[in-house]
């Protein structure tokens, strides 16, 4: 896989992952003082996601992991 393609993938899930947080009315700080993740990293699209940062996410949102990456592919 190309690092363009990557890099998409990564800024598709940044924004689905900040749909979410903003959906709900967090903030970044809210969210890191909840969770222990950098929100903002992540919504930047900087920083690959490991699988247990994902879960982490997924439960903190409350939603199935087929939730939170539809339409990021």
């Amino acid at each position: 896989m190309k690092d363009n393609d990557s890099k998409a993938i990564l800024l598709e899930l940044a924004n689905r992952i900040k749909t979410l947080r903003n959906e709900r009315n967090l903030t970044q700080a809210v969210c890191y003082e909840d969770t222990g993740i950098n929100f903002g990293r992540i919504e930047r699209g900087v920083r690959d996601i490991s699988f247990t940062t994902l879960v982490k996410i997924c439960k903190y949102f409350n939603v199935s992991m087929n939730e939170l990456l539809k339409d990021t592919f």
